[in-house]
């Protein structure tokens, strides 16, 4: 069994770490360099930061709130948001960007995928998926979930797949912020559909979601935001409780 990934996720707002749920209901999680230092001490294996208003607003992620958090970890770096062309996917890079994740814009235009994964290869492309169950399916959302795009996400995350992608960032609407537990059901689908790692996240509250969403769920990696933010679990805490379930993840 390949080594799962634990991954922290700060959502970006005017600067700031913010947290809501389902997506609405935001409040102040902290700064995003003083949380990526702290990250980077307790062992997280990667850091996302979604500027979640960038692609509303029609503005670039923050180049400066970026490079405050590179500037604090060793380790990949995801940013999303906002990006919508080569030049905003340049600019995440410039700032110190690993990976770019790609949400509404890859709907809108496919072919950006393959743009950018052929300038940076597909290992640093993510496509972000947000959906919601509907009936026997999973409909997509685009426009920080304000959006119905008229897609299945099992549909599409295969499709991102064929055009690209290296990654799918999985996010259950229906669990953003709940501390429920994960989608492990939407999860399994989409994982079961493509050849490429699928990132579980929304619903994160404890331990035992972990294991379920990497045993059930049949995720490559799962992120968190609020339970990490908070400090109500930690990440080596997290890690030694999945190696005694003998579920991999790096030391």
């Amino acid at each position: 069994m390949l080594t799962k990934r634990i991954i922290a996720c700060m959502d970006v707002r005017d600067g700031q770490v913010v947290k809501g749920v389902q997506f609405q209901q935001l409040r102040h999680a902290g700064d995003p360099g003083e949380l990526a230092r702290r990250y980077n001490v307790e062992g997280i294996d990667e850091v996302v930061v979604l500027d979640i208003t960038a692609t509303l607003e029609s503005r670039q992620a923050l180049a400066r709130t970026i490079n405050a958090v590179a500037r604090q970890i060793f380790l990949p770096l995801t940013v999303g948001g906002g990006i919508r062309s080569e030049d905003d996917a340049a600019a995440a890079v410039d700032a110190g960007a690993d990976k770019v994740s790609l949400n509404t814009a890859a709907l809108n235009n496919p072919e950006l995928i393959t743009t950018l994964a052929g300038r940076y290869g597909s290992q640093a492309v993510i496509v972000a998926i947000d959906a919601k169950r509907r009936g026997d399916g999973f409909a997509v959302y685009v426009r920080s979930g304000t959006s119905d795009a008229a897609r299945d996400a099992v549909e599409w995350a295969r499709e991102a797949e064929s055009r690209g992608a290296g990654e799918i960032l999985l996010t259950s609407m229906d669990r953003d912020g709940t501390r429920s537990g994960f989608d492990c059901e939407m999860t399994a689908a989409v994982a079961n559909a493509v050849n490429i790692p699928v990132i579980a996240s929304g619903g994160a509250g404890g331990l035992d979601h972990f294991a379920e969403v990497f045993t059930r769920g049949h995720a490559d990696a799962a992120l968190a935001a609020s339970i990490f933010h908070y400090a109500d679990t930690s990440v080596s805490e997290l890690k030694r409780f999945l190696r005694e379930r003998q579920i991999p993840v790096r030391l």
